[in-house]
């Protein structure tokens, strides 16, 4: 059964369809999964976003770095509703206007964000987490007191597997790692079935094997979902980097390779303080 919000967005999507206007500028038919462009965002008087322009591909994943204030959260905030821009079109699969939508809306769609610090159910086992976490419009209540279908409980298991969490699944979920507590977090996103995963620090404050463990799954997620990680560890970015995007003053300043991106002069003088 659609809920209303599951029905919003199908009429939200269907005005929407066909390229928005001005799309010339970025081809949408050719593969992309997000399109923002000229995004500005003020608060204050203080551009946080300058006329900001990015195209995320299906599939890809995606490295945004920059000095602190450069606009990368205030870029996720407008994606996934939680911030409107005072100008600007920010698409989603093609065809979905997402400044028409509210956040719940959008996260239906098919976004998912992770922030730096996880928030999980403490006192409830990972796998009770994951189980609250199912894609489906029930409340909390609700779903602890349905009965899993077998194939409920499958794909509870598969992303048990896929986050390295299956001998955890019965440990309460405040007695893991802070590591295993973010790969829960991105695990209770991949149980709502993003197609675009935001992640925000995903390393911060892990050890090395830690970090070396969320390289492998950010990489193994992407191809059947697009990834954006928004970092600050070059060397965890470079682990992982296929493609790299830098923001400075809300702006991009440039993309490519890490290679190519860290050798910018651009880069060197505005973000690496050489």
């Amino acid at each position: 059964m659609s809920t209303g919000v599951e029905e919003n967005l199908k009429v939200k999507g269907a005005r929407a369809a066909g390229a928005p206007s001005g799309a010339s500028a970025i081809d949408l038919l050719h593969g992309s999964i997000l399109y923002l462009n000229g995004i500005t965002v003020s608060f204050d008087g203080f551009r946080a976003l300058d006329n900001l322009s990015l195209l995320i591909e299906r599939g890809e994943l995606r490295c945004i770095i920059g000095p602190n204030g450069a606009g990368k959260s205030t870029m996720m905030d407008v994606v996934t509703g939680k911030t409107r821009p005072d100008s600007g079109q920010a698409f989603f699969d093609r065809d979905i206007d997402l400044l028409t939508m509210s956040e719940p809306e959008i996260a239906i769609a098919g976004i998912g964000r992770k922030f730096q610090k996880p928030t999980v159910f403490e006192e409830l086992s990972v796998f009770v987490n994951l189980e609250l976490a199912m894609k489906a419009s029930r409340s909390v209540w609700v779903t602890l007191r349905a009965r899993m279908s077998g194939e409920q409980r499958d794909r509870i298991e598969s992303v048990l597997e896929t986050v390295g969490l299956t001998e955890c699944r019965t440990l309460r979920a405040g007695a893991i790692s802070h590591g295993q507590k973010q790969w829960l977090e991105i695990g209770m996103l991949l149980m709502q079935e993003p197609q675009l995963l935001l992640v925000d620090e995903p390393v911060a404050g892990m050890t090395h094997q830690e970090t070396e463990r969320t390289a492998e799954l950010l990489t193994s997620l992407a191809g059947d979902r697009s990834v954006v990680v928004v970092e600050h560890d070059m060397e965890f970015v470079r682990s992982i980097a296929r493609r790299v995007t830098v923001l400075h003053e809300g702006q991009v300043l440039a993309e490519g390779d890490m290679d190519s991106v860290q050798n910018d002069p651009k880069v060197i003088k505005v973000y690496l303080g050489e």
